[in-house]
C-alpha cells in the first residue's frame, strides 16, 4: 500500500457526482496501460471518496448505480481506467521522459534507415522527435504511440520496418543456456529437434537488430552457432 503522502488523487466523473481514491501514480499508469497491478499496493486507502481532501466518502448507492458495484477494487479499477489522474508537473515530466526512453528504444531497434540498411542512433531518433515536436502522451503504452509518432517522423527521418526470418541451428553442446536466450531475441515460427540434440530454429527478428543477434548466438555457442538469411 503507498503511503498517504505520496499518493494522489485519480478522479472519476458521472451522473453530476465525482468520485475519488487516493492512489501510487506510478501503479495507478502501469494499470492504465492495461499491465497487472496489485490494486491493494496502489491504493493509499481501500475507500472511495466524493471529495477526498475533506475525506467525505462516496455512498454506497451512488457507486451501485455509477459503476454497478460497491467493490472499492472494482470501482478503483475503473476510476483509474476512465478517469482523470492527478500528477503533478514534476511527476508528468518524470513519466514522459521514462516514455521517451522506451519509444527510442523501440524505434531504434526495429526500425533502420532505408538509404543506409542500418539502424539509426537513438540519439538521432531523440533529437528528430524534438525537431518535429512529438506530443507523447504519458498515459498510453509505447507500443500504443509508435503508429502515430512514426507518421510525424517521416517528414524528417526515413524509418523503414523490416524483418528478417533467419534459421538457426544450436549445437546440442549449448542448447541448454541458448534456449531461453533465442527465444526472447525474435519470434519463433518453427522449431525442431534434431536426432543428435542440435535444435533448429526458424525465427522473425527486426532488421536493425540483426547484426546483434548474430553477434549474441555466437557468443553464446562459442561460434559454433549456424545461421541462415531466409528472407
Amino acid at each position: 500500500m503507498v503511503k498517504l503522502e505520496d499518493a494522489v488523487i485519480a478522479r472519476f466523473s458521472s451522473h453530476g457526482m465525482n468520485f475519488e481514491i487516493l492512489v501510487d501514480p506510478n501503479l495507478a499508469v502501469s494499470l492504465r496501460e492495461g499491465k497487472q497491478v496489485d490494486m491493494r499496493a496502489m491504493l493509499a486507502i481501500d475507500k472511495v471518496f466524493k471529495d477526498a481532501r475533506k475525506g467525505e466518502s462516496a455512498s454506497e448507492e451512488s457507486l451501485l448505480k455509477v459503476f454497478g458495484t460497491s467493490d472499492v477494487f472494482r470501482v478503483a479499477e475503473q476510476i483509474v481506467k476512465n478517469g482523470e489522474i492527478q500528477l503533478t508537473t514534476e511527476q508528468r515530466r518524470k513519466m514522459r521522459e521514462e516514455k521517451v526512453k522506451q519509444i527510442v528504444t523501440i524505434l531504434s531497434r526495429r526500425a533502420i534507415n532505408p538509404q543506409t540498411g542500418t539502424p539509426h542512433p537513438p540519439a538521432r531518433i531523440e533529437a528528430a522527435l524534438k525537431e518535429a515536436k512529438v506530443q507523447i502522451d504519458e498515459f498510453k503504452s509505447a507500443e500504443e504511440q509508435i503508429p502515430k509518432i512514426v507518421k510525424a517522423l517521416l517528414p524528417i527521418l526515413p524509418l523503414k520496418f523490416e524483418i528478417r526470418k533467419i534459421a538457426v541451428k544450436i549445437p546440442p553442446a549449448y542448447v541448454g543456456k541458448a534456449i531461453h536466450v533465442v527465444r526472447k531475441m525474435g519470434t519463433i515460427k518453427q522449431e525442431e529437434w534434431l536426432q543428435d540434440g542440435s535444435w533448429v530454429v526458424l525465427m522473425e527478428i527486426p532488421a536493425a537488430v540483426e547484426a546483434e543477434v548474430y553477434e549474441k548466438l555466437n557468443e553464446l555457442t562459442k561460434g559454433e552457432v549456424e545461421t541462415k538469411v531466409i528472407e
